[in-house]
């Protein structure tokens, strides 16, 4: 048998190894945020099997600890008294798999799920988007690590033979051919016994298996192995089923006559809303932005849209947006003659669940949070109010990215300090930090006194130094370590008035002979 993978895809397998841990871990995490969060340690789920309690599943921890799926609850208790126990859910699985699935149509348009946690694209015309196959899959890496799922990825010219390399094949893979020829049987997905068959005829990789005849293989292991073997070489192309991508709702009403009375319109306005209101609520969903489309008898057409920052089907909160939006028009709405055609479209729509007020009212305060927010950014523009969003930096002005409140993601908690301790981070920081002239008892020492702003400020007590380092990883091929940028040392002071700031040092003595000082932050 030889190979023979002439089809001209490209295929990108997505594997999550711990999907059914990390999966409760981050669901946990949400329903328990502001509460204490959830319990740390090693984590297994379980489930009733032959009458005792087997381990389906584990995490990171416990698989250092040699827990791994299989043993029962006793044995494993006897390695780790102190684990975390939940009951194994694979419908929660399969959902969340649908999920992730359906963020990745936004690398590609055909998405295949491979239960029970993996997922295929096929990016053959689409991953030149995103800078090649490395770039598509670096930006899947790092939206997935954002939400705290661990994700193993491989590509090849088929979707078996992808999925295979990234769950058996040692990553990252040079050779395609070679490599899938070094694969285990267990790579085919054939069922327990098939597998300790070819096994114990000495047949234990795919290279293996591919040296011998399709017909010895039928007669001797069956017909479904010479399949699963054909299909992983690309010699035949197995049935896909592409993820269904779910139609923008869309609603309209056509009016014999023309329109123009203003509580016509906004009583047909309500009809539309309501009549989506049920729609989103058959299906379970939420819309995030909303394009009322109004159509004159003359031709002309007047256009209005809206966004929100949570997923909503209340028609009365969208109302209120419309009317806020129409106020903010240079030209008021002129019907003319009369609408003959009203549309309401919804192409951005979001899971949306039921749920149960807190007592505390917490969620109350959320909600009004989130329509002001709307309002406000669709009253003054969605740049007009922004939020701060984490980035993936310890540099402290690179930390936090300002983006338009009503796309950003809900705010996570801030860190609190100890009870009685100053805050780690001022409220304040200078962008640019601003210069300032130090006097130290030693070079490399903390402040004495400083001057800013032509102030001299006698330093009365200090707190550091903390050493942020400079990111090396940022640089640039062929250049030297300095360039990557310099340590800092940062000092948290307060004066004799009482006054506290942020200051730091840019460099240390063995990278710059004479480092210069700044004032990076004020605290309250």
């Amino acid at each position: 048998m030889t190979d023979a993978c002439s089809v001209k895809r490209r295929y990108l397998a997505l594997w999550f190894p711990l999907l059914p841990t990390e999966r409760l871990r981050i669901q946990q995490g949400v329903d328990s945020a502001g509460t204490g969060g959830q319990p740390d340690g090693p984590l297994v789920l379980v489930a009733k099997i032959k009458g005792a309690l087997r381990l389906c599943a584990v995490d990171a921890q416990a698989r250092a600890l040699g827990i791994s799926p299989g043993q029962t609850l006793a044995d494993a208790r006897a390695l780790q008294p102190d684990l975390i126990v939940a009951d194994m859910d694979e419908e929660a699985d399969r959902h969340w798999l649908q999920r992730l699935a359906r963020h990745c149509i936004a690398w590609s348009p055909h998405v295949t799920l491979a239960p029970p946690n993996g997922i295929t694209l096929d990016i053959a015309g689409s991953d030149h988007l995103f800078g090649g196959e490395a770039g598509l899959a670096a930006q899947a890496e790092d939206a997935f690590a954002a939400i705290g799922m661990s994700v193993c990825m491989a590509t090849a010219s088929t979707a078996q033979g992808a999925q295979a390399l990234a769950r058996h094949a040692r990553l990252p893979v040079t050779s395609e051919r070679e490599a899938l020829r070094a694969l285990p049987v267990l790579a085919l997905g054939l069922d327990e016994e098939a597998t300790l068959a070819l096994r114990r005829a000495g047949l234990k990789t795919i290279g293996d298996l591919a040296s011998r005849a399709a017909a010895s293989i039928a007669a001797r292991f069956g017909a479904d192995a010479v399949t699963a073997l054909r299909r992983l070489l690309g010699e035949e192309q197995a049935p896909i089923d592409p993820l269904a991508q779910p139609e923008p709702l869309h609603f309209e009403r056509r009016f014999a006559e023309p329109v123009a009375l203003q509580a016509s319109i906004a009583a047909c306005f309500l009809e539309l809303l309501r009549e989506a209101a049920r729609t989103l609520d058959e299906r379970g969903l939420g819309g995030r932005r909303f394009v009322l489309t109004l159509f004159r008898s003359d031709g002309a057409r007047h256009r209005l849209a809206i966004e929100t920052g949570l997923p909503t089907r209340d028609p009365a909160p969208v109302l209120r947006l419309f009317d806020e939006r129409i106020g903010t028009l240079a030209d008021p709405l002129d019907p003319g003659f009369g609408y003959d055609r009203i549309t309401l479209f919804l192409p951005v729509t979001e899971p949306l669940g039921t749920s149960q007020p807190a007592l505390d009212g917490s969620e109350q305060d959320a909600g009004a949070l989130a329509d002001l927010i709307d309002r406000l950014s669709t009253r003054l523009g969605p740049a007009s109010l922004c939020r701060l969003e984490p980035q993936d930096s310890h540099i402290p002005e690179q930390a936090q990215l300002a983006l338009p409140a009503i796309h950003a993601r809900a705010p996570l908690p801030w860190p609190t300090p100890p009870v009685g301790e100053p805050p780690l981070r001022p409220l304040f920081l200078f962008d640019p930090p601003q210069p300032v002239e130090v006097i130290a008892q030693v070079p490399d020492g903390p402040p004495h006194r400083f001057r800013w702003k032509r102030r001299l400020h006698e330093v009365r007590l200090y707190e550091g130094p903390e050493r942020i380092a400079s990111e090396w990883w940022r640089r640039k091929g062929g250049e030297a370590p300095g360039k990557a940028g310099l340590t800092r040392d940062y000092y948290r002071i307060e004066d004799v008035r009482g006054r506290r700031y942020w200051i730091f040092r840019h460099g240390l003595y063995d990278e710059k002979p004479d480092p210069n000082w700044y004032l990076h932050g004020l605290f309250a």
